[in-house]
Parts: C-alpha cells; structure tokens; sequence
C-alpha cells in the first residue's frame, strides 16, 4: 500500500530552493527521514499550488536524491511552515479545513498583544508575565511614570526586527531605535528628550501597531542579557513535549538576543555552570521545561490547531522564568548552531510524528 501524503505548507523562497537542494536555514532532508519512519510521504507546495476545485496540489515530491513536482491528491493533514497574513490566504486555509483538511499551525503570527491577553487569563501564568499595554502615546506616557526601562515592538513582526529601547538615566529619557525595519539592520540610532516624545517614535507608533512592555530584569552573560529559545512540540501521541533549550545571548552592540540581531547561542547548562553556580542547574532546567508545556497548553486551549511553537522566555538571576512571546514558526537552527544537533533534528521529526499520529484517527489533547 502506498504510503500517505503529509503536506509541508512553504514560502516561495524556499519552495524555489528545493530543486536546487538550497533551502537555507531549512533542513527539510529530515522530513523525509521522518517520513520513511512513520511510513507517510512528505510533499511540499505554496498556498497557490491548489486547486480546491479538484483536492489536487502541484508539489514537490521527493525520489531518492532528487525532487519531481507532480500533481497529487491535497493531503489530509498539512504542517504550516509558510506565513501568509492578507485575509484572502486566510480564507482560503479555511476552506481546506471546509473539505476536511487538517492544517496544524494553520495561522502562525499572532498578534503579541493578543498572546499576552490569553495568557494573562492563567493565574499560574500571570507573575511570569511583563506589565504590557498597546503602544498608544498616551499609554506610553503612563508607562513612563512608572517604569525607567520599557521596550516598545511592533505586535506582528519577528526575529527583532523593529523594536525600540527607552531608558531614564539622570533625569533624561533615551530612545534606541533601529534605523530601518530591515532583518539585517545594523545600524541603531538613540535622542535624548525630556518631555515631548521623539518625532520618531510618535510616527512609527501611529504608522504601525505596537506594544510597549516593561523591560524584563534578565539574567546575563559577561554583563549581556540573554534568554532561551524553548522549542514545544506535539509528538506521535498528541501531547505536548519540549524538543529543545538553547539560550541566546545579546551581542555588545546592543540589547536583542536575536541570532538574526547578532545575538550568539549557548547551552543552558553551560551558562548556569560558568555564571549561575548557586543555582540548582537541574531545578531550573526543570523549571523552564515545565513552564512552556504550562504556556503551550493554555495557548492551545484559545488558539486552535497550534503543534509547533518556539517561546522565547527569559531568567531572572534567581533562575524565575520571565514570558517574552510566542513564534508560530520556530528558527530551528539555533540548536544546530549550539551543536544540539539531536534536538534540531527532532524539531523536523516531531511534525511528522504527530501528522501520522492524525492520520491515524488521533484527536489532540490541548
């Protein structure tokens, strides 16, 4: 019997990149190791490689060391590994899901005021969580009557990119904000102002939605301000599990732990044992484990088909997890890049472990 299809929902860059065996930062060799594993098929396409019409797609199928796009059957269960935001590509993931598709990560870019909201609602959750409002002018103003330190980021961006430092020294006010929204910026601006909020954050706030946050007291690495990167996962049972821990540690230059900012990774263990001495290392490792199995279980419960998140959550120097937000579309090769090469590769397998667990009749647990 032939094996089933398991869709892979791509991007255009990557999907372009397939043939050539040039996907980048994707390791999508390990999807297909996983799939001769669970005995499924793993094909890859864009959300207009469907023909709803017919349940056909035009996907990328792989054939011992090379790939031949052909026309299949649309899968019964598709991973997301795309973004798509426009409410037309919306609509048409709905509309799989109308002809009996399962999509898990179906939508993946929440708004990070909308994750803070949800997960204000736990009472377990709530103290792990940073005092946060939207970025309107009025409540950045509030804000600064009761914190010297606050961080201000666009609610629906990623990997950094945009966000903005406001800091009280001596009786001044100093925003640090990146020139451009580009990924690879690297240069940062700063004004010094009093009263009157910076032109440049008043027009960057009314331009685009942002949030503004208390700057969390994050523990750190030779004086730099590092968090993990927490990789929570559905498996072949349904349940949620932790594939990975990797900290990223800020460069010099400035204050984000962004491997795409310049941040660099490092073990957890490494860094609670050349740091963190008084801390029990196994304690907090246990800690954070438990605490993003807690975050990804309430999210679950308010977000539907979610299976795959990378959560960014800070230690305070007492080892006290602190809440940073919630990617729909984990950057798994942080682990490769701290020589956790087996978690990386779980991070591949676990999706197609739980779309065999769905073809197989499997209801997941929130």
């Amino acid at each position: 019997m032939k094996n089933p299809y398991v869709g892979i929902l791509v991007n255009d860059t990557l999907f372009a990149g397939i043939p050539l065996g040039n996907t980048q930062y994707e390791a999508i060799s390990f999807y297909g190791e996983a799939g001769k594993q669970y005995k499924i098929t793993p094909c890859y396409f864009r959300i207009d490689d469907v023909k709803i019409d017919t349940l056909e797609v035009h996907a990328y199928v792989q054939f011992d060391q090379h790939f031949e796009r052909m026309w299949i059957p649309l899968p019964k269960v598709i991973h997301n590994r795309a973004i798509y935001l426009d409410p037309a590509c919306y609509e048409k993931l709905e509309e799989w899901t109308r002809h009996g598709v399962i999509l898990f990560n179906r939508w993946n870019r929440y708004s990070k005021m909308r994750i803070h909201e949800i997960l204000m609602k736990d009472e377990r959750i709530r103290p792990h969580l940073p005092s946060s409002n939207p970025a309107t002018l009025k409540n950045i103003r509030m804000m600064m009557m009761t914190y010297n330190t606050l961080i201000i980021k666009p609610t629906n961006s990623s990997i950094g990119r945009g966000i903005m430092k406001l800091e009280k020294k001596a009786g001044f006010w100093k925003l640090l904000y990146p020139a451009n929204m580009k990924l690879k910026n690297r240069i940062w601006r700063s004004v010094i102002f009093r009263k009157q909020l910076p032109l440049v954050l008043r027009r960057r706030t009314r331009k685009s939605s942002y949030m503004i946050q208390e700057c969390l007291p994050l523990a750190t690495v030779d004086g730099r301000p590092f968090d993990l990167r927490i990789s929570v996962q559905r498996g072949a049972n349904g349940e949620w599990g932790v594939t990975g821990i990797v900290a990223k540690v800020a460069s010099r230059k400035h204050f984000l732990t962004n491997v795409a900012q310049g941040g660099k990774v490092r073990t957890l263990p490494d860094i609670l044992a050349a740091n963190y001495a008084h801390l029990d290392a196994a304690t907090v490792c246990r800690d954070f484990h438990d605490f993003a199995l807690l975050v990804a279980k309430h999210l679950s419960t308010a977000l539907p088909n979610l299976a795959d998140l990378g959560l960014d959550i800070a230690m305070t120097t007492e080892g006290f997890p602190l809440f940073i937000e919630c990617n729909g579309k984990d950057q798994r090769y942080s682990f490769l890049e701290a020589g956790l090469k087996e978690e990386w590769k779980a991070t591949y397998y676990n999706p197609i472990a739980y779309a065999k667990f769905l073809l197989d009749g499997g209801i997941a647990p929130c």
